[in-house]
């Protein structure tokens, strides 16, 4: 649990520091009682996803909302996620 919470806290501090550089500021949370209101917010909001476009090959997925608007995600994992699995039949005739 010790290397995760270390990687979380290096990961959460150099995403800061790169908004930072671009003059962006940005927020952290850890604290439970701020991660839940985080974690309810993201699903109403990907609730309102009507379509997805997942591009493995880029590491991007983009989400369409039920409001015509689209978020952008980068990701080296999320696109594989999403994808369909190919199949090549069921190796019959």
């Amino acid at each position: 649990m010790s290397e995760n919470t270390d990687r979380i806290g290096e990961a959460t501090a150099r995403i800061v520091e790169l908004e930072a550089e671009l003059e962006a500021s940005g927020t952290t949370t850890r604290a439970e009682a701020e991660l839940a209101r985080a974690k309810v917010l993201l699903h109403e909001w990907v609730d309102s996803v009507v379509a997805v476009v997942a591009t493995p090959g880029v590491g991007r997925a983009v989400l369409i909302h039920d409001n015509g608007t689209e978020s952008r995600i980068a990701s080296p994992d999320l696109p594989f996620r999403l994808a369909v699995p190919v199949t090549f039949g069921d190796g019959e005739g």
